[in-house]
């Protein structure tokens, strides 16, 4: 696994642990589309639907209409 792919996978469990800023800090100093994907579900998470949805066309996705769990479990799949 790559460092950036260690990096994501720990800001995803920080925010299973609930560590939102923590999970925060590392996706913002990530340049790719996964940090970009996470960085867009913890905006959404927060609520901050206008800031998710530009995180989200970084990415190259579309915000879901699914649960955040269930959305965290896709990122978390996408990042191993």
């Amino acid at each position: 696994m790559s460092e950036t792919a260690d990096q994501l996978k720990l800001a995803l469990e920080l925010d299973r642990d609930g560590d939102w800023e923590g999970a925060h800090r590392i996706v913002q100093h990530i340049e790719s589309p996964g940090s970009y994907w996470i960085h867009a579900y913890l905006h959404r998470k927060e609520g901050d639907l206008a800031n998710s949805q530009y995180w989200y066309d970084r990415a190259g996705q579309t915000m879901p209409d699914c649960s955040l769990d269930q959305e965290w479990h896709e990122l978390n799949a996408h990042t191993r």
